[in-house]
């Protein structure tokens, strides 16, 4: 019998990509990057996507550190699309920093999801997701009311898949593991993070990957939620 169900935040209830693209659409624009030589706004966000999931998937297991992150994300992007290094806009990464968290496209179905499951759960959010920008998503998106707590790997020391942020979380929510269960969209963070931990987990997978077999429970769209619960 579940009592608790923790969430992720980014690619799971705040769609990152789409708040994304509108903040580079918005920056492209303001710094002019067709007279810096990108023509293509559709492909520097497919290049700058690839690079920032890539460098995520190390940040969630430690491999790299939040500043190399974001020093790195779009530097990179910039001089693949063939801008000398000394080209490129430094402060690109500022505004983008300040702009994204402000947009409050969500998934699909999700606040009704939410407040269906609030009624019967205790919600919580444990993020990798850093800790100013995670905050001003949870506010600005009126998330706060939905969930008792907001855990953040910043705040915990260690990134999921660790176990120690998953034990975190159980201790502040005063949750068991039989009585738990994790929804979110990295296999290698939420699911694997969790399974290993001992915890059930539900693989949110809205491209619609191919699912491993060791994965038990996937779901493509939020609603599917309600008929779970």
């Amino acid at each position: 019998m579940k009592k608790h169900i923790f969430f992720d935040l980014d690619h799971t209830i705040w769609d990152f990509d789409r708040n994304a693209e509108e903040t580079l659409k918005e920056l492209y624009q303001t710094y002019q990057l067709d007279a810096l030589g990108i023509k293509s706004c559709s492909d520097f966000i497919s290049i700058y996507t690839e690079n920032n999931h890539l460098l995520w998937a190390d940040y969630h297991l430690g491999k790299i550190t939040k500043d190399f992150l974001r020093a790195e994300r779009f530097s990179k992007t910039f001089i693949q699309m063939g801008i000398h290094p000394d080209a490129v806009p430094h402060q690109f990464e500022t505004d983008y920093v300040n702009i994204s968290p402000t947009k409050t496209n969500l998934f699909a179905g999700a606040e009704q999801v939410l407040a269906y499951l609030q009624q019967k759960y205790t919600l919580h959010i444990i993020s990798n997701g850093f800790k100013e920008t995670t905050l001003t998503k949870m506010n600005l998106s009126k998330l706060n009311p939905y969930f008792e707590n907001v855990i953040i790997s910043e705040d915990v020391g260690v990134n999921k898949p660790n176990p120690i942020i998953f034990e975190y979380a159980l201790d502040k929510a005063k949750a068991l593991k039989a009585e738990s269960i994790m929804i979110g969209d990295s296999l290698e963070a939420d699911i694997y993070g969790a399974q290993n931990f001992g915890m059930e987990a539900i693989f949110f997978n809205p491209m619609q990957k191919e699912k491993p077999e060791d994965v038990k429970h996937q779901i493509v769209h939020l609603e599917e939620l309600l008929k779970l619960f």
